[in-house]
């Protein structure tokens, strides 16, 4: 379709252009029918025999945050003294 041709219709909304993506998938080097979970954790046990050379071990993440440590509580007298102030304030 010439581009003019194809303005004229698009202008008129009789044509709507569609993008067609596709892939090719194919089974790689490292394919397998069944699911491994790679070790997480190095016990004596592993060291001891020497079995932890032929076990993946899940990579570390260096650039996580962790878990946000817990906060602390206010003091009981900061409670009330903050009470008090509030009932203070509403009246005048």
């Amino acid at each position: 379709l010439p581009d003019r041709d194809r303005a004229e219709l698009k202008r008129r909304k009789l044509l709507l252009e569609m993008t067609l993506k596709s892939y090719w998938i194919r089974k790689g080097s490292a394919f397998s029918t069944a699911v491994a979970r790679p070790e997480t954790e190095l016990t004596p046990e592993m060291i001891a025999t020497g079995s932890w050379r032929q076990l993946p071990f899940k990579p570390y993440n260096f650039s996580s945050l962790g878990l946000p440590p817990a906060c602390g509580h206010l003091h009981p007298l900061l409670k009330v003294r903050s009470e008090l102030r509030q009932i203070f304030l509403e009246m005048g």
